[in-house]
């Protein structure tokens, strides 16, 4: 994919584009296809609401209101839906989260079964191209459709809400087209409802956290492989005849990673393994890391599966000539995978804490206690123990699946809520920490590897190593680890430290 330019067409998005949009600021275009497939809808929608049909959302209320009826061919009607639905509270969106959640509503658009207007899917796409972010607080979704957080950006193309300026500066929606020479769009007889009724806020973030989750679990591997050359552990449970006798969930995918970076090295050439039987931490890891990659894949699947679907309410068949109320806004399906991962990315969080721990014992590693420089009263990395436990526990905390039962709104008619955007947003905090997690273990591991003198490592562990070393540098004496922890998780977070391990 030509990560400077994205193209949407009636197949809807990926996962890549999206991430593309959002961290590379990609230039959106919108296919003739598209367009195509967007006006048919829109014709048709106009041919059912001026035969005078009741039609959710376009010529009735929303939501309880559902039983008052409203002029189609009055466009003030769908200005209005979003104003008093913008009731988001919290921390704000960061641009890049904004620019996912406007991407993904271009895509589902672009499938042709919204009924939204051409003019007002251009002027999304016009604003991420003239870099218009509207200012979008993450809390106020319930999941049946993000409206909250999709409202602050509607706000935006009738002129109000609030943008956040390149410079830092926050105007209105009209000084922020005025400034690019951007007009505002004229609504349809279902644009204010389109631009809200989606999950394409919940669908945004969730592109972003995969490639996070991809990124980290690229670093988790390396790190399992430098704990292996640090601790001397026994390779044997990496052999493929392991996978063999029992096929776990991506187990063999794991273990061959990890052992192609321990090729070359004296650890599998000559059997250099101080134990015939490693704690569980080592000699499991293939199992418990393939098992998240298994659930990284179910969540990618999800999520693709959503960006290529349509979750409009009414969603428009043109050529079936059909107006469709549909429940495709709910999307326990992803939220689920989603926890699953969550639950899967806190096992590798407890393995990585024990490997530390055996490091930094003189009794499991037969190294310095807390690989402590040699110098009177060092304590090496005796205190950032607290900050694994910290971090590990923190982790288990954020795993915990979503609530299922979730008051009832809209006069109890919206009695179930999947609560997908929170689920997201605290998967994304626990990958946050796992990063700081998976940045330490490469640390420790490095600090075992350089007491353990003159060993041959592998050629990727060797590799990994020394771009380890280009940002943290040895232990010759005590000092803070703060700065190196963030210094490493930010390399981790960018992918820069191990090529791609495995497809998705």
């Amino acid at each position: 994919m030509d990560s400077s330019s994205v193209t949407f067409t009636p197949t809807g998005g990926s996962v890549e584009a999206v991430c593309a949009i959002s961290r590379l600021c990609a230039k959106v275009e919108i296919g003739a296809d598209a367009v195509a497939a967007i006006d048919a809808a829109y014709a048709c929608l106009l041919r059912h609401a001026g035969s005078g049909e009741a039609i959710y959302g376009v010529s009735t209320g929303l939501g309880a209101a559902v039983d008052t009826r409203l002029d189609p061919s009055s466009g003030s009607a769908q200005y209005r839906i979003p104003r008093p639905r913008a009731v988001g509270v919290g921390r704000f969106a960061e641009v890049e989260e904004v620019r996912a959640m406007m991407a993904v509503r271009i895509a589902r658009f672009c499938l042709g079964y919204s009924g939204v207007s051409a003019p007002v899917v251009q002027t999304l796409a016009d604003m991420l191209n003239h870099r218009i972010h509207p200012r979008v607080p993450m809390t106020g979704s319930l999941g049946e459709a993000d409206l909250a957080p999709l409202a602050h950006i509607a706000l935006t193309l009738i002129g109000e809400g609030a943008v956040l300026a390149p410079q830092g500066a926050v105007m209105s929606g009209a000084e922020a087209f005025a400034a690019s020479g951007l007009p505002l769009p004229a609504f349809g007889v279902k644009d204010g409802l389109s631009l809200i009724s989606s999950n394409a806020a919940s669908i945004g973030l969730a592109c972003l956290l995969l490639q996070d989750v991809r990124h980290v679990l690229d670093a988790h591997l390396g790190a399992v492989a430098l704990s292996f050359e640090g601790f001397r552990a026994n390779v044997d449970p990496l052999h493929p005849w392991a996978d063999r006798l029992r096929p776990g969930p991506c187990q063999g995918e794991a273990a061959a990673a990890i052992r192609t970076l321990l090729e070359g090295g004296d650890l599998v050439a000559t059997k250099a393994a101080r134990r015939l039987q490693d704690p569980l931490s080592l000699r499991c890891a293939p199992a418990v890391s393939g098992t998240a990659l298994h659930a990284l894949r179910a969540a990618y699947a999800a999520t693709e599966l959503e960006l290529r679907s349509s979750d409009d309410n009414p969603s428009v068949i043109a050529d079936q000539d059909l107006v469709l109320p549909t429940g495709n806004f709910d999307p326990t399906h992803m939220v689920l995978a989603f926890d699953t991962l969550g639950l899967a990315l806190a096992r590798l969080a407890a393995m990585a804490a024990e490997r530390m721990m055996k490091l930094l014992s003189p009794g499991f590693s037969d190294l310095p206690r807390f690989l402590a420089p040699d110098e009177p009263g060092a304590n090496g990395f005796g205190a950032l123990q607290k900050t694994i436990a910290a971090l590990t526990a923190e982790i288990g905390h954020l795993a915990l699946p979503m609530p299922f039962a979730v008051t009832p709104v809209a006069d109890r008619v919206e009695d179930y809520a999947s609560m997908s955007m929170s689920v997201i947003d605290k998967t994304q905090r626990l990958v946050e920490k796992l990063r700081y997690l998976t940045a330490i273990e490469l640390i420790i591991a490095a600090r075992a590897i350089d007491l353990r003198g003159n060993i041959a490592l592998g050629q990727g562990a060797k590799t990994l190593m020394a771009k380890v070393r280009t940002i943290v540098p040895p232990l010759d004496r005590d000092r803070s680890s703060s700065d190196d922890i963030y210094a490493l998780s930010r390399a981790v977070a960018a992918g820069r430290l191990l090529p791609p391990q495995f497809d998705l």
